[in-house]
């Protein structure tokens, strides 16, 4: 066990310790371990104290003293005065990457600053995968693509230098005048918004920067460096502020990594959604028609509406209503159901009609629609649980800057359903949509998936709608529900809606990135605001609860996860062609085309290439289609009523009577579907 001098000042605990006095604390590990440390130690000399090797890998540590709920995540340096609870953590954590970035863009910032005099700077955050800096250069200059290796090379010589992050803590006037002198005026601004004593610069070398961390210790960790990209940004998101530049990287405590992510970089650019849908034709955009607003060409749409109908079979399975609701409301629907106050700037301007104060709004959401056809009738709790579905399109108006293939649009339909039933039902009613979750991540080879369950915060319930009971038992039922489930649930306090807490599912596609796809939640609000009532065994009146869930998310977002996931090989059930029949020659377009139309009658989705091309052409214009099977066929086959079958990254599997492969398509078909 290390011990060591108290350490003079305040801890991550905000205690001042005595400098006369050698006070013992208790450390508890994550295995339920616990040592005693002198009072002052730090992450770094903990970690030291188990192992040398231990003291080098760890970037950041995590600690909790008895009397708080939630982990504060601290510097290696950072004092501990106080008995806590300690995490210590690897590159292989969220927190360490997420401490790491952070640091490597103060590096970025600093680089930026030396090669570009006069540079001002906006905010420099970490992200999933690596950070950011916002920046505005100095009239005459311009930061390109062709600028990256300079700015890589000076980051490069900055962390050579092994330069410690010192964290200071200033006065509101002082920071103003700091960075006021600096002709810093974007800091200034963000300084301006912050309490006075509770504001702290972080300074490496050079250069200072408005933080509160945490970061890494120094710069020596950051061993392999990037700059990925830059990109125009509005000054914190308005498009009445500034453009900015805003410049992407990424760095690596190993080089190896770093070729490894470059790597699976070049293999998502492969894989980009918006790629591969205009290649299969799929859907499109035009300006015309306007910016995020996505057409579904014939087979994306035929692909969307097998994804919709394998969902409704299964909604039915369990026992779903569908319905259809207007793609407008008018607005007093949403100022009850208080999406106007949430979501008003956020959507299309109002519509109004030649009748005076009437006002509609397209339909930011399904959910008071639905509630709506709850109150329509009266019911009685041998009615519930109540369930409806619909795959409704709802519009959202998103910046032009932010607008992203499928993944952010302005039109797209969620494949919604709620379920309105009694406060003893829900731990059951979430058992059995984490079912439909389930079946649908599987069908669609998401193996890797788990769930993070958000809970409100426990020091502050006034925020919430609902009492202190009904919240309990929803917590406690969905918590309950992963555990009989078998699956791996991520408790995070606080995260919850101010009308329920939530458990929202995560994926991993075949690149290893993380999606969040579907979602259930629980709502004691909208009941409230639109007098939802059953007649319950008493014979009182009682407030059903209100589910919320979406297992695809939006059919948009979720189709363009699954054409990046399968690179565009979507699963023989699902893929919108199934065969192409390939002749070799003009004399067998005929023969070609019989085939197609047996193989339609029995239900196996086939194209016909007649082109005028070259065998060999015509078969790697089909793989990049994606398209399972290509079906050869000359005069012999002709002659014998014979294909012979070339299957998509796979071995020829010769020739076979056209009956034995839509035999063979039909049983692989339903063998997937069977599984499910």
């Amino acid at each position: 066990m290390g011990r060591r001098k108290a350490a003079i000042g305040k801890s991550p605990f905000n205690n001042t310790v005595s400098p006369l006095k050698i006070i013992m604390i208790k450390i508890t590990f994550p295995d339920g371990g616990v040592r005693e440390y002198e009072s002052g130690i730090t992450a770094y000399d903990v970690a030291a104290s188990i192992s040398s090797r231990l003291a080098q890998d760890i970037l950041v540590a995590s600690v909790k003293a008895p009397n708080q709920e939630e982990w504060q995540i601290v510097e290696l340096n950072a004092p501990i005065t106080e008995d806590c609870d300690i995490k210590l953590h690897k590159w292989e954590d969220k927190e360490a990457k997420h401490a790491f970035w952070h640091t490597s863009s103060h590096l970025m910032a600093e680089a930026l600053q030396e090669l570009y005099p006069g540079i001002q700077f906006g905010i420099g955050p970490a992200i999933e995968n690596g950070f950011y800096y916002d920046v505005y250069p100095a009239e005459g200059q311009t930061i390109k693509d062709s600028d990256f290796a300079a700015i890589e090379q000076k980051m490069a010589e900055l962390r050579a230098k092994k330069e410690p992050l010192v964290k200071k803590s200033i006065a509101k006037a002082d920071a103003l005048a700091e960075f006021g002198a600096k002709g810093q005026t974007y800091k200034c601004e963000l300084i301006s918004e912050l309490e006075d004593g509770h504001i702290s610069t972080y300074t490496q070398g050079a250069f200072t920067d408005l933080c509160k961390g945490p970061h890494l210790v120094s710069t020596e960790a950051i061993k392999a460096i990037k700059v990925l990209s830059c990109a125009a940004a509005y000054w914190r998101g308005d498009d009445s502020r500034p453009m900015m530049t805003r410049i992407y990287g990424i760095t690596f405590p190993k080089k190896a990594m770093l070729d490894e992510y470059l790597t699976l970089l070049e293999e998502a650019k492969k894989r980009d959604h918006r790629k591969i849908g205009k290649e299969l034709e799929l859907f499109m955009f035009s300006d015309m028609v306007g910016k995020g607003l996505p057409i579904w060409l014939p087979k994306g749409t035929a692909l969307r509406l097998r994804l919709e109908d394998f969902l409704k079979k299964i909604q039915k399975r369990y026992g779903y209503q569908q319905v259809i609701t207007p793609h407008i409301g008018n607005k007093n629907l949403y100022i009850t159901s208080g999406h106007w106050d949430h979501y008003g700037k956020d959507s299309f301007q109002p519509i109004t009609t030649p009748e005076e104060g009437e006002v509609y709004l397209l339909k930011p959401m399904n959910c008071p629609h639905h509630c709506t056809i709850f109150k329509n009738t009266p019911h009685s709790y041998k009615d519930l649980p109540l369930r409806i579905a619909e795959f409704g399109t709802v519009y959202r108006y998103e910046q032009s800057g932010e607008l992203h293939g499928l993944t952010r649009v302005r039109s797209f339909t969620q494949d919604d359903a709620h379920i309105f039933c009694r406060p003893d039902q829900v731990k059951s009613e979430f058992i059995r949509v984490m079912e439909i979750i389930e079946i649908i991540f599987k069908s669609l080879a998401f193996e890797n998936f788990e769930a993070q369950i958000s809970l409100r915060d426990p020091n502050n319930t006034t925020k919430y709608v609902g009492s202190d009971e009904v919240w309990e038992k929803a917590e406690q039922a969905i918590i309950e529900a992963c555990q009989e489930k078998g699956l791996p649930a991520r408790v995070e306090t606080g995260e919850a809606a101010f009308y329920g807490p939530k458990l929202d599912f995560m994926v991993k596609d075949a690149l290893g990135r993380r999606w969040q796809l579907g979602t259930i939640q629980v709502d004691y609000n909208l009941p409230e605001r639109f007098e939802l009532e059953y007649v319950g065994e008493d014979n009182q009146k009682h407030r059903p609860v209100m589910i919320h869930r979406a297992p695809f998310g939006s059919m948009e977002r979720f189709v363009a996860v699954l054409i990046e996931h399968t690179a565009g090989k979507f699963p023989l059930w699902l893929t919108p062609d199934q065969a192409v029949v390939l002749p070799i020659s003009e004399k067998s377009n005929e023969y070609a085309h019989k085939v197609k139309e047996m193989l339609e009658a029995q239900d196996v989705r086939c194209i016909v290439d007649d082109r005028n091309e070259k065998l060999g052409r015509k078969i790697r214009d089909n793989e990049l289609k994606r398209i399972p099977y290509m079906l050869i066929v000359g005069e012999k086959e002709a002659e014998l009523g014979l294909v012979s079958v070339r299957q998509q990254g796979a071995e020829e599997k010769g020739q076979m009577t056209v009956q034995e492969f839509a035999d063979m398509i039909t049983a692989t078909v339903k063998e997937q579907m069977n599984a499910y």
